[in-house]
C-alpha cells in the first residue's frame, strides 16, 4: 500500500511543516509515502490539478461533509483496503478555498477529520497523525489509548 498526499500549498506556518515531517517520518515502517504539493491558484484550477496528480489512484478525499470514523475503525478501513483494495491511495486535501464538486464526486471515500472546518495546513498534520496511529493500531503499539 503505498500513499500519495496530493496537497494544495506547501505548509507555510512553522507547526505544520514540521507537523508534516515529524508524521511522514512514522509512517515510513509501514510503507511509502510521498508528497505532492499543488500550487495554490484559482479554485477550479486547484481542483483540475488535484485530480491529475491522483487520476490512477484510489482518493481519499478530506472534506468536512465525509464519514466521521474513530481511530479504530480508521485502522480497521485499512486492513480491508491493504487486503482488498488498490495498491496507491490519494489523500487528497484542498487549499483554502476548499474542494470543488468535481474533486469530492471523484473520491472513493470522503473522509471527515471533524465537522468543523479545518485550515487546511492543520488539517494535513492531522489526517498524517491519524494514518500514522491507525498504522500504530494495527501493529500493535501502545501509542493509542482507548
Amino acid at each position: 500500500m503505498r500513499w500519495h498526499i496530493v496537497a494544495v500549498g506547501k505548509p507555510k506556518l512553522d507547526y505544520a511543516r514540521l507537523g508534516v515531517e515529524e508524521y511522514l517520518s512514522r509512517l515510513r515502517p509501514y510503507g511509502v509515502t510521498n508528497v505532492t504539493w499543488v500550487k495554490n491558484s484559482v479554485p477550479g484550477s486547484e481542483g483540475q490539478a488535484l485530480l491529475e496528480k491522483s487520476k490512477t489512484m484510489f482518493r481519499v478525499v478530506l472534506d468536512e461533509r465525509g464519514a466521521a470514523v474513530n481511530s479504530r475503525a480508521l485502522a480497521k478501513k485499512l486492513g480491508q483496503w491493504e487486503l482488498h483494495g488498490p495498491r496507491d491511495f490519494a489523500l487528497v486535501i484542498g487549499g483554502a478555498d476548499g474542494l470543488s464538486d468535481e474533486v469530492r464526486e471523484a473520491a472513493g471515500w470522503l473522509w471527515s477529520l471533524s465537522p468543523l472546518t479545518l485550515q487546511h495546513e492543520l488539517a494535513l498534520v492531522v489526517a498524517l497523525e491519524q494514518l500514522y496511529r491507525a498504522y500504530s493500531i494495527k501493529a500493535g503499539l501502545p501509542y493509542h489509548r482507548d
